[in-house]
């Protein structure tokens, strides 16, 4: 999990990794990019070997095309469909996993999933990790509230069907915030009676108080 300075996320990854080609994007679509043209200035002529070396300058600065082409699967050997085959398992997998995570985590959830990518012998990319970021923080100022948050977290956390050690350690930092939810609002549940019991010398000052409430008060 990502987590942010102003509102503290946690991820909810999945499966450990296999060694992939380090290209993790999010669900959109990925911007194109366009390639550079320099113009001549106006009323002068350009030097054609000038512009063949600009255009070769540009032509340096380009992505390199994928090394594999999309090949059909009845091209692939044996040994490339039993792989393809692991990563359209895998694909599915960690699909499923960070939708669990995202349909139980509700507005909770931080944008849209974020996926891991490796490229199949067909050419085609399948994903091999992802995470969901959540946000973990407490509500200011209404334990009841941050209860409520934590225990949608916690279930968040262990909807897959193998939740991943990420996720044990976010469910566990959401039983820990519920814990300390849990004795802010007995403290505020402690002080209140205390107000109630005094509510003679609190609500009416000007009143002395009677020897014993006031020794109540101090104690």
């Amino acid at each position: 999990m990502n987590v942010d300075a102003s509102i503290p996320q946690a991820p909810f990854a999945a499966l450990p990794n296999r060694p992939v080609t380090n290209q993790t994007e999010q669900t959109s679509a990925r911007p194109v990019d366009r390639p550079h043209h320099t113009e001549a200035p106006n009323n002068k002529q350009e030097n054609p070997q000038n512009t063949r070396q600009a255009d070769n300058r540009d032509d340096s600065k380009q992505p390199r095309a994928e090394t594999r082409t999309v090949r059909q699967e009845s091209e692939l050997s044996q040994d490339e469909k039993r792989e393809l085959e692991q990563l359209k398992n895998r694909d599915r997998e960690v699909r499923a996993h960070e939708a669990a995570h995202k349909n139980v985590a509700g507005n909770l959830a931080r944008g849209n999933a974020q996926f891991t990518f490796d490229t199949g012998p067909d050419g085609q990319r399948y994903a091999v990790g992802g995470e969901v970021s959540i946000d973990t923080s407490k509500v200011s100022g209404d334990p009841q509230a941050t209860i409520t948050k934590a225990q949608t977290v916690r279930r968040a956390a262990n909807a897959p069907a193998q939740p991943s050690s990420q996720d044990h350690a976010v469910a566990a930092k959401a039983s820990q915030l519920e814990a300390e939810a849990r004795r802010e609002l007995a403290e505020q549940a402690a002080a209140d009676g205390q107000r109630e019991r005094s509510g003679g010398f609190d609500s009416n000052p000007t009143q002395p108080a009677r020897v014993g409430e006031l020794l109540d008060v101090i104690a």
